[in-house]
């Protein structure tokens, strides 16, 4: 993290702890880090310290600490749309029996926050909390086709175009293109664009002044189900997003309602 000083190199060791998913050891960390041994043993005795991460002597192996687990729930309830959407991510998961995400964007790359397994569950790459492309996933290009014309380029500039399928659109030109069609007909597709036999619908969920907040979608594979049957969902996948849309904005959007209707935000 360039410019970043103590603190970016310290947030660089909990992303690298916490990307391992498991209790991990010194070594394993040295491996893949970019800091020399004294470095990145100092960084990670003053994140133990500071209860960011916690250190087992017994099998000398460090994880995420209590005082990172209690951040990262404060943030996530109350900058993510998780909490928000969560009635309506279980309402569309019993009626369509597939697999429900929602998403945001971080970083020009998708940040998954929630997440409902199909009825009969596929293996996919996606879980909430794991970051993936934007280029190549419905939710993606769903959110990157609602942005304005700075923070898309921007975004377009932090996408790999590496091709993951044939079917991948690895360039900017043919996404732009695509992001076209998504704003005109108003959803997303991924045609096994990221995984092979994952397809799946995307609508954006947006303020009234259209300002892209998240998406959500349904993915299905197509050893169940064609493409027509999942877009078949698309008219209630869009109607869910703008019911979170609108709950998002009562909650976190205060301003722009009327004067005299904070009662709600103040009750929270």
């Amino acid at each position: 993290m360039a410019g970043d000083g103590t603190i970016g190199k310290a947030c660089d060791v909990l992303e690298q702890v916490a990307a391992f998913a498991r209790p991990v050891r010194f070594a394993e960390l040295l491996e893949s880090s970019d800091f020399p041994k004294a470095t990145l043993y100092r960084f990670l005795q003053s994140l133990t310290n500071q209860g960011m991460l916690s250190y087992d002597p017994d099998r000398q192996t460090y994880a995420p600490g209590l005082r990172l687990v209690r951040l990262a729930h404060a943030a996530w309830t109350q900058s993510s749309l998780a909490p928000i959407a969560r009635p309506f991510l279980d309402a569309l998961s019993r009626e369509t029996g597939e697999t429900v995400h929602l998403a945001q964007l971080d970083s020009g790359q998708v940040l998954y926050v929630d997440k409902r397994n199909a009825t009969q569950p596929v293996e996919m790459y996606s879980q909430a909390g794991k970051v993936g492309p934007a280029y190549c996933t419905g939710v993606g290009k769903a959110m990157m086709a609602y942005l304005d014309a700075d923070a898309l380029d921007k975004a377009l500039s932090q996408q790999s175009f590496h091709r993951f399928t044939d079917k991948t659109l690895a360039s900017e030109q043919l996404l732009r293109a695509d992001l076209d069609v998504i704003r005109a007909r108003g959803y997303a597709v991924d045609d096994e664009e990221h995984e092979p036999g994952i397809i799946c619908v995307a609508c954006p969920v947006l303020t009234e002044g259209g300002r892209i907040l998240g998406a959500i979608s349904i993915t299905g594979s197509t050893e169940r189900m064609s493409f027509d049957q999942l877009q078949a969902w698309v008219p209630r996948v869009r109607r869910v997003a703008d019911q979170i849309g609108i709950e998002a904005q009562a909650w976190r959007f205060p301003e722009s309602r009327p004067n005299g209707s904070k009662d709600r935000m103040q009750a929270t």
